[in-house]
């Protein structure tokens, strides 16, 4: 998906274009690219971002600003889950490393 204008965002979405440069100012993790004229520009993680804060915000009920800090608290939650997936690998890898050099020994 190429990136895709403010009016295309606000018909997907039904977010209106005034709350989208509103959520800017507010959500940390919130800032579509702009071009050298100031025009909005909208990737595919932009339009992900938006859903989960229009479900936030519609669904569960948070505020504009707590919506933002629930964001900021799954990407924290998504990196800590990633670095310890990659220990769990690691460690794998080492006892799979360790066997081998065991069953190696055993045979020799």
């Amino acid at each position: 998906m190429n990136s895709l204008s403010i009016s295309e965002i606000e018909i997907l979405t039904g977010v209106k274009a005034h709350v989208l440069r509103y959520w800017e100012e507010v959500v940390p993790l919130f800032s579509p690219k702009k071009d050298l004229s100031g025009r909005r520009f909208y990737t595919q993680n932009d339009l992900e971002l938006i859903f989960r804060l229009k479900f936030l915000i519609n669904e569960k009920k948070f505020t504009v600003e707590g919506a933002g800090k629930e964001l900021l608290n799954e990407a924290q939650n998504s990196q800590k889950d990633f670095s310890t997936l990659q220990l769990i690998k690691e460690t794998r890898k080492q006892l799979s490393d360790a066997f081998l050099l065991l069953q190696k020994h055993k045979t020799q």
